[in-house]
């Protein structure tokens, strides 16, 4: 009897095989594209340095009131909703407008010149991020197709973690069965030859990505539609979602509060608001913010309705991040409430920390660096996977498999029962948390099982 006869092994190498050919299309638009989005600092300094930084970051800033008027000067028809203060000298500060005819989430950012109080230019933003940023997101996201779209990043992150961890088991495997060194399972193999040589490359490259392929699965995972929502409610569940920062006023019949989404440390909310916004309280609300121990690059933003608070929230990403917001009372200027970082549950701290990382922002020029080996070593595993498959392919004309066979089918049938017996439990458990792979893991299943029988059928005949 094979030593393979009772294992999961054949079951994985099979599903690693069609998953690896199927799913790696995906996965080379989302690591190509991903790898653009890290470098979008540097986009946006080369294309839009001229908006974003000014010519000489001399003498003291001017008043925030100041710098606000000069924005509406030049966009009269807008409707301020929010300033983000810029700790680098040589930033401009931004002003926020809620604009007629923009789409939703969208905004007017005008740049000022915080030393001269000029204009230095205008862009439409999404959530404060520049066009090409924007763009890019959206690329990443969703390939610009809209919600529908976002199957396929959610698809890629799915298999991912799949694919790694097959890997690593089958490797793991042939590695004990040649009774090698541990050396071996990082280090390509000396001599090897052909498909070996490939197969040697792919899998020592795969352990080198193997933690940080498995991070941007998770991390993915949880900024997803569907998986998204379920680790949503996992979070509401435990009661570890960052709490929010309550923006009524004390005294009166207004409530609301603002969240902690992926994209809060760029947003500053619309406003339906007719009523000129007095510059001044820019001021007054940066000065308290400041008092409260708030330092940092600030988000102010203006109460979105009658008997609420502004905000002002730190939107420092980089670690150590520096997060907290509290809510102050226009008029009087005192702080209504605070939300810390400090204060989040550890979930909620790790999930927050996870996508500024998975953005590449959390360390800086160092995580862009990481993320780019993480992508160059994910596109390198792929066109190893391609190359090892190809070359595995009968050469004979009269082959039925002219791009090369995948493992023997019924691989379920050597199972040992320790593997059938939680096999559904587990399949179902999948399906709820990620449902786009327990979709394509049943298809899967079904069509491999179906064409199986089709040709049993053939054969018997």
């Amino acid at each position: 009897m094979s030593a393979e006869r009772w294992s999961v092994v054949p079951l994985l190498r099979r599903l690693h095989f069609y998953a690896g050919v199927l799913v790696a299309p995906f996965l080379v638009v989302a690591a190509a594209s991903g790898l653009l989005y890290a470098l979008a600092p540097q986009i946006d300094d080369v294309l839009y340095g001229d908006l974003l930084r000014v010519p000489s970051a001399t003498g003291a800033p001017r008043p925030l009131a100041e710098q606000v008027t000069a924005a509406r000067t030049a966009l009269p028809e807008g409707t301020v909703t929010g300033v983000l203060v810029a700790e680098e000298p040589d930033a401009t500060t931004q002003v926020v407008f809620a604009l007629p005819g923009l789409a939703e989430d969208y905004s007017q950012t005008v740049y000022v010149n915080p030393h001269t109080g000029q204009v230095q230019g205008q862009l439409t933003t999404w959530f404060g991020s520049t066009p090409v940023t924007t763009w890019l997101d959206g690329l990443h996201r969703h390939l610009q197709l809209g919600e529908p779209g976002r199957l396929y990043s959610e698809l890629a992150a799915s298999w991912l973690w799949v694919i790694a961890l097959g890997g690593l088991v089958l490797w793991l495997v042939r590695q004990r069965t040649a009774r090698r060194r541990v050396r071996a399972l990082v280090v390509p193999e000396k001599g090897a030859k052909g498909v070996r040589k490939t197969r040697s490359w792919h899998a020592s490259v795969g352990m080198w990505v193997l933690l940080g392929a498995l991070f941007l699965s998770a991390t993915g995972l949880t900024w997803s539609t569907y998986a998204g929502e379920n680790f949503t409610a996992v979070l509401v569940a435990l009661n570890a979602k960052a709490p929010a920062l309550d923006t009524a006023l004390p005294g009166t019949n207004g409530s609301g509060t603002t969240g902690s989404g992926a994209h809060e440390q760029h947003s500053t909310g619309t406003s339906d608001k007719t009523d000129p916004v007095d510059p001044a309280t820019f001021d007054r609300v940066l000065t308290t913010a400041r008092g409260a121990g708030l330092d940092g690059p600030l988000q102010l933003g203006v109460a979105g309705e009658p008997g609420s608070a502004w905000t002002a929230a730190q939107v420092d990403n980089t670690w150590p991040v520096r997060l907290d917001k509290v809510a102050v009372d226009p008029a009087s200027a005192a702080v209504t409430a605070r939300a810390d970082f400090a204060d989040r549950p550890l979930l909620a701290k790790l999930s927050s920390l996870g996508i500024q990382a998975h953005m590449g922002r959390l360390f800086g020029a160092a995580n862009q660096i990481v993320l780019f080996l993480l992508a160059a070593g994910i596109l390198t595993l792929i066109v190893l996977g391609y190359r090892m498959w190809w070359q595995r392919r009968p050469t004979r004309d009269d082959r039925s498999t002219p791009l090369g066979a995948p493992p023997a089918r019924g691989a379920w049938q050597q199972l040992p029962l320790w593997a059938v017996i939680p096999g559904p439990l587990v399949l179902i458990t999948i399906g709820w948390a990620i449902p786009l792979l327990g979709l394509s893991l049943l298809a899967f299943l079904v069509i491999d099982g179906l064409i199986g029988l089709a040709r049993r059928t053939r054969q018997a005949r």
